[in-house]
Parts: structure tokens; sequence; C-alpha cells
């Protein structure tokens, strides 16, 4: 609600937005026949859903969703009319206080709060309009369906807390969320989906197998990645390092701040100011600034201005190695120079945005940036390009779309001159062509400094992820004055692309939690085998089996705990491990292993030698 939406802009609903939005009235309907004092702010239509925040007296819990939901079905079926009204300010602010809006009937000495303040928003010369259903009437632009009996396939999903406008000072609300779909069976369908990705749920599942934690004393947004975790991080890791080395990327490392003077000159600071953590200053300003009994406005002043030296924690990697291209001469025979980092950056993300590994405040990227000749943009993003396809498709997400994000012309968020512009922008459309895939342009979705090639993948219940990337940017190069010699002996500027076909190795992660639901490939896997003996006598085999596998670079387990065979079996199911090597007396005797397979079951016995060759080679394969 912190920006407002036009009157044409909200008419922009689909179908599907018009659905929900008129649900969103029917659920406030509903909520004011069994208490009449609630007090409703606003109930937008958003995605895979409603909300309407409200205030009253009641707090709302899941216990009363069912006669919410009972009362909404009665006024679907009662088939009341949206009916639009046209008001003047005046007559709406009466409305108002009269407490009419908002509400089935006046209230006296219960005012509309929220919609009077609603009304003082509304520009000058706007038209004001109402909808009406039954005896609800509310401030609204629309557009709503025609009859409530399009509002049967309703869902409540859950209730939380919200601040009006967003605004912490004006008071806590509640916040009743819904969903809605045309036909019943679309409905179910997209219930079972929300059940199978609480199944998957990456939060729950990393918990239980023991692969990250967030503690609050840590930091909200910042990831621990745990032992089984960072095997899988270093899994991944290794598994592009495997693919940049085909691709004659260098490596490199670079420190996590840089001064603000870096970011000033590459624009980062202040057009990307909103997303990043706030300056550090020099020890040497906060004791001049102390001793002169400064403000802390002034500090803050200062660090944005230039006037104070100060630090900021990177939001990006590319001014780091822009700075290290920069720190050599170059010929256009030493192009393209592509480098190559795990970096780990930071940005400041809003505490109730926060989620698991998903969006987070710190992350590594799987990050590089080429820098070449303009000859040479196509083959190298080209070559960025075939970089991301095949890490989906190693991980058998072939089900993506991609999308091209150019720049909005009228928007003044872009830095650099519209003829550098037009020639990155043709330069992805000529090589997105190349994939073979369906894509689409998205205006105004560029980066700052340039536009960009996303992947978006679909999961397994049908969600988008927004993965790997591919920018093509002029304008960074010109703001560091970087330079090459090209074969005419004058300087040149070279292109920069920057590309991470993982995006972060954090998001990358939460997405493969939910992808596999925990049962990671084995070459992914942390644990990859489980050795089980099935009692003491069985445990010197068991130990020197567990060894063979380690020396051959498979991340092995043993389990010497006193559980029965079965319980061992299950434990190591539950904890996703692909492989189960049981081992009695008779395969200690025989140097065999009795294998059994975290979905596909028993396998029964085989040499130890034969497993160790299967298993290896699965994982050198990669396979599914």
């Amino acid at each position: 609600m912190s920006e407002r939406k036009t009157l044409d802009e909200r008419q922009q609903m689909s179908d599907l937005e018009r659905l929900r939005h008129s649900c969103a009235h029917v659920m406030a309907t509903a909520i004011l026949r069994i208490w009449p004092d609630a007090q409703f702010a606003y109930g937008p239509p958003v995605e895979n859903g409603f909300y309407y925040d409200f205030d009253m007296k009641h707090r709302i819990t899941p216990d009363d969703f069912p006669q919410i939901e009972a009362e909404m079905k009665k006024i679907a079926k009662e088939n009341q009319k949206f009916e639009r009204q046209t008001v003047s300010r005046d007559e709406a602010r009466a409305m108002a206080e009269s407490g009419r809006l908002g509400g089935l009937s006046e209230r006296p000495g219960n005012p509309s709060r929220f919609k009077l303040d609603l009304i003082d928003k509304i520009p000058e010369g706007e038209e004001i309009s109402c909808f009406r259903n039954g005896d609800f009437i509310d401030l609204c632009a629309g557009p709503h369906v025609g009859y409530t009996s399009k509002c049967k396939n309703v869902r409540l999903m859950s209730v939380s807390s919200s601040f009006y406008m967003g605004d912490e000072s004006k008071g806590q609300l509640q916040r009743l969320y819904g969903t809605a779909f045309e036909s019943k069976e679309l409905l179910e369908e997209h219930l079972v989906r929300l059940e199978e990705a609480k199944k998957r749920d990456h939060r729950r599942l990393g918990r239980e197998l023991g692969l990250f934690h967030i503690d609050e004393l840590v930091g909200q947004g910042l990831v621990l990645w745990k032992p089984k975790g960072a095997l899988v991080r270093r899994a991944l890791q290794e598994f592009i390092t495997d693919e940049l080395d085909k691709q004659g990327y260098a490596q490199v490392f670079t420190p996590h701040i840089g001064k603000l003077d870096l970011y000033r000159t590459s624009g980062h600071f202040p057009y990307y100011q909103e997303s990043q953590y706030p300056p550090i200053a020099e020890r040497d300003v906060l004791e001049k600034l102390a001793d002169e009994d400064a403000s802390c406005a002034s500090l803050v002043h200062g660090l944005a201005d230039g006037t104070h030296e100060g630090y900021l924690l990177k939001p990006m990697n590319c001014p780091h190695h822009i700075r290290i291209f920069a720190s050599e001469h170059h010929s256009y025979r030493d192009l393209p120079v592509r480098l190559a980092e795990f970096g780990t950056v930071y940005r400041w993300e809003q505490s109730g945005e926060l989620g698991g590994m998903t969006r987070v405040r710190g992350f590594t990227q799987d990050d590089a940036h080429l820098f070449c000749t303009p000859e040479q943009v196509s083959a190298e993003v080209q070559g960025c390009l075939g970089l991301v396809k095949t890490v989906l498709s190693t991980l058998g997400m072939n089900d993506y779309r991609v999308r091209l994000s150019l720049r909005d012309p009228a928007s003044d968020k872009y830095v650099g001159s519209p003829e550098n512009w037009d020639k990155a922008e043709a330069a992805l459309r000529e090589a997105v062509r190349t994939l073979g895939v369906e894509y689409t342009e998205e205006i105004g979705e560029a980066a700052f400094y340039g536009p960009k090639i996303d992947f978006v993948v679909k999961d397994v219940i049908g969600r988008d992820w927004q993965l790997g990337t591919v920018q093509v940017d002029y304008n960074l190069p010109v703001r560091f004055g970087l330079t090459y010699v090209g074969p005419d002996n004058a300087p040149h500027v070279p292109v920069m692309i920057h590309r991470a076909p993982f995006g972060s190795m954090e998001r990358f992660t939460g997405l493969l939690i939910e992808h596999f639901e925990g049962k990671f490939p084995t070459w992914l896997a942390p644990e990859q085998v489980r050795v089980l003996p099935v009692s003491d006598k069985a445990i010197d085999f068991a130990e020197s089996a567990a060894a063979t596998l380690a020396d051959a670079g498979v991340r092995t387990g043993i389990d010497r705990s006193s559980d029965k065979i079965g319980a061992k079996i299950r434990n190591a199911r539950l904890e996703r491990v692909p492989y189960m090597l049981v081992i009695g007396q008779r395969e200690a005797e025989e140097g065999s292993v009795s294998v059994r397979h975290r979905d596909r079951d028993d396998l029964g016995p085989m040499p130890l030698d034969a497993f160790v060759a299967s298993i290896t080679r699965e994982i050198a394969h990669r396979a599914l």
C-alpha cells in the first residue's frame, strides 16, 4: 500500500484477480455478520489469493475459519450483485463518519476510521467509487465479478498480524488470508499442491535433516550451514567449478567490504541504497564526530555525500572484479578475461520478507564477470547460457522459461547512455533466440546497469523460481574507465558480462531441498552410504567396508548403535540416505554387502568391490 496504484492500473486485474478481489469483499461481509464491530482497512488480491486487514476486539484463530467460511457460502448462495456507485468526496466522508463504509449499516459512535484516512489519500479530481454487495458497502475502485455466486470456491488459509500502511506507529491489525478459484477442481488441486509444499518445505526439512540453522543471536536472514548442508554446498561448488575450469575461468577471492567510493563509482551507492546495510564509518571519523558532539544525522549525511570516509558490506561482487581487471594492462589478445568467485554479498531485506534460505540477508553467489570485446559478446553470452542449461539439465530441472528483462525508457533508475542500452539489449535478444525456448520480454525489470536474461524454473509442484541470470553491461566499464589496447593500438572500452547459474547458494539449495524433498541424488547427498552392522560380530567388517568406501571418495557413515536392523534401516531412510549396506555374519565372512536403496528398496547381496565400482560411477556421472 506504500505506492498507490492509479485507476487504470487497478483495472488491469486478470479474471482470477477480479474473482479473488470479490471474495475479499464476501469475506468482509461474513466477518461483519459475525462481529459487527470490525473496522476494515483494505483487501487486495495477491499472489495465490487475497487478504483483508481489519481491527476488532475478537482475535481470529484458525478455529474461527469454519464459521466464517460457512457464512461466506451463504453469501455466495444469496447471489448478491456487485454494484458500483460513484460518490463525491463529501458523500464518501459522510458515509465513513457514520460507520457505513466497510460496514453492513450505519454504526453510530464507530466511524470507519481507516476509510476516512484512505479518502484523504485519494488525489483531488480522482473519481471516488464504492462497491456494494447486499448490505455491505466499501470504498473501492473495483473491478469485481458480477455476483457473489461466483465466490463459492474459497478457502481461508491463515491469519497474521499487520500494520496499517506498514507503519508500526499506526497500530496492529489482523490480516486474514484466503484463496479462491473458478472451479472446485482447481481449488482442490491448489490445496493438494499446498499440502505437497508443506511436505517439501525446506525450512522443516532443513531442520530435520540437520542441513542449516538460522539463529536469532546471529541475526535474521543469516544462514548457518551445518556440516551436512555444507557437504551439499561443497558438492554443488565442485560441480560448477569443474564446468568453469573447462571454459577457461580464473577463480578469484575478494573481501566482504569495500570503500564507499568504490560503490559510488559503480552506482550501487546510492542507486541500490535501500537494499544495502548502512555504511560503516571509519574509526577516526566516529571519534572526531563524538568529540564534536555531532548528531547521528550529520554522520549519515556525511557518509552519503562523501564528506566522511566509510565502507560498505558489499551488495555485489562486480566492483571488486572490475578492480582486479583494472589492476593490469590488457590487449585485445588477452580477452575475454573470465573471473569467477563464490562471493558472499549482503542485502538489507525487510524482516517480514525473510524466509528460510530462499530470502536472506547474506548469501553467496556463484558469480562471474567476463570482460570481452564487442565482437566477442554474442559467443560469450551463449557460453554463459549454455552453462546455465548444463546446471539445470544435470539436476533434472528441464521445465523452465526464459525472461528477457529490459529497461523502461521512461524511468530514471538506469545508468548509462541509451545507445549502450540499445546495444546490450540487442546482444541479449540475439543470444536468447539461439536457445530455442520460449521467452518473454519484460520492460522495466532490468538491473540499473544493464539488461538481463533470467531462467525461471518450475519445480515439481508447479512453483516458479528465478534462478540463473546472465547480464550484458556496457555501463560499468565506462564508469570505471576500463580499457584494453585494440588491434589499432588505441584504447577501447571492454564489454562486461555478469552471470550466476545458481543465483545464490542459499536460495538454490533451499529450492533443491524442496525439489527433491530432501532426497538428494547420490552425488549431492551429504551422506551417500550408511553401513548397518546387524550385530557386534559384524562390526569389524562393517568398519573395514566404511573405510574402503571413504577411500574411494564416497561419503559414508556407520550405525554403531545397539538398535535392531529394522530400526537402523528406518532411521537411514528417514534421514534420506541413498544407500544402506546391511552387514551380517554371512556378509562379513563372504566379503559382501546386502544393498538397500532409499527408494528402490532391497537390491540384494553384492561383493563390496562391485558396489564401490557401481556407486563411484553413479557419483562421477552425477546421475539422478
